[in-house]
């Protein structure tokens, strides 16, 4: 568990970049700018500083996880795609041991049945999709002790 003033960071995986509009029926209309948003505010109000980013390139996430190994106390990461085979975003999580929260804005397990599989999902201390905006919010209350996965 961390404690409150805590520092996380928050990664967004392919396509997120194109909220709002892609697929509203799935995710809907809120876009990626608001999204980000509506998390810092939730943070602040948590006390916890969240450094937020969006890549489309596996490569450059398992950089950013890299990168803030030693600055952030937790990961709240949508993966996208990279969920259901990316075991180099996979092993870049056990390899920075930090406590990680696996999110999803649909519910997985209604969509295709590819989607239900997460090589990710092991690796971390939980995994909250269906809610939208709230996955990415329970996912922060989750590294901070004030939800159950």
């Amino acid at each position: 568990m961390i404690t409150h003033h805590s520092r996380l960071l928050v990664l967004h995986g392919p396509n997120l970049n194109l909220l709002g509009s892609r697929e509203p029926e799935v995710y809907g209309t809120m876009t990626l700018a608001e999204l980000n948003s509506e998390i810092e505010q939730f943070a602040a109000l948590k006390r916890a500083e969240v450094r937020i980013y969006q890549s489309n390139h596996e490569g450059k996430l398992i950089d950013l996880i890299h990168e803030h190994a030693d600055w952030a106390e937790g990961i709240v990461i949508n993966p996208a795609a990279l969920t259901h085979y990316s075991y180099a975003l996979r092993d870049a999580v056990t390899a920075v041991g930090l406590p990680t929260v696996e999110v999803h804005l649909s519910n997985i397990e209604e969509r295709e049945p590819f989607r239900r599989c997460s090589v990710i999902r092991p690796v971390c201390i939980g995994q909250i999709h269906g809610k939208g905006l709230q996955s990415y919010l329970r996912g922060i209350e989750l590294l901070l002790g004030e939800e159950e996965g």
